[in-house]
């Protein structure tokens, strides 16, 4: 899979916004025409919400079911009104967001000392049971791998230890594409400021 290019990220953010504002003024997800060839291309997303640097609501798919523009576009309408953790986003709140997307690579099995924080992300289960941390997750709270690995098993409702003890463990790495970036750029002050 390759890394989307600047034109693409773009889209995709145009995609993201578009849901979030129709979701959260409407109810309802946007029709969408014809997005580029490389959004069609199957893989797992996670939308993350930011008011004030602060999370506002995230939500994703890790499998890839669906092309990767209808990924998000479901994802930025869930972030906004589905994420348990928050009460939905209202339209006064929408100047105010900052979206970023994680585009995943495929799933691959790794053992507990091939997982490198900052670089991947994890996907650990057993059972039924399933939890997902992305890759910003322990280095915005400064965890070394086992932490890692025992906030990703308690994310999945098992014990901190399952990850020793035959869960398994599945890394993926991730494109961020983040709004922020693309408007410091578009702003008049970031050209003047050159």
């Amino acid at each position: 899979m390759s890394p989307l290019s600047e034109l693409d990220q773009q889209a995709l953010l145009r995609l993201a916004r578009q849901s979030l504002e129709e979701c959260v003024r409407s109810h309802r997800l946007p029709e969408i025409e014809s997005p580029p060839e490389a959004l069609h291309e199957r893989r797992g997303a996670f939308v993350t919400l930011r008011k004030v640097q602060r999370l506002r609501g995230c939500i994703g798919m890790v499998e890839a079911y669906q092309p990767l523009y209808q990924t998000v576009v479901e994802c930025a309408a869930s972030a906004a009104l589905h994420d348990p953790r928050f009460h939905p986003v209202v339209p006064q709140e929408l100047p105010d967001l900052h979206i970023e997307v994680s585009v995943l690579s495929a799933l691959l099995d790794v053992s507990p000392d091939q997982v490198e924080v900052g670089r991947h992300g994890l996907l650990v289960s057993q059972g039924s049971m399933r939890g997902v941390l992305l890759p910003q997750v322990p280095v915005e709270w400064n965890w070394d791998r086992e932490r890692f690995l025992e906030e990703t098993c308690q994310k999945a409702g098992l014990h901190k230890t399952a990850w020793q003890r035959g869960a398994r463990i599945q890394a993926f790495t991730v494109q961020i594409v983040n709004e922020s970036v693309f408007a410091a750029f578009a702003s008049p002050r970031a050209a003047g400021s050159r």
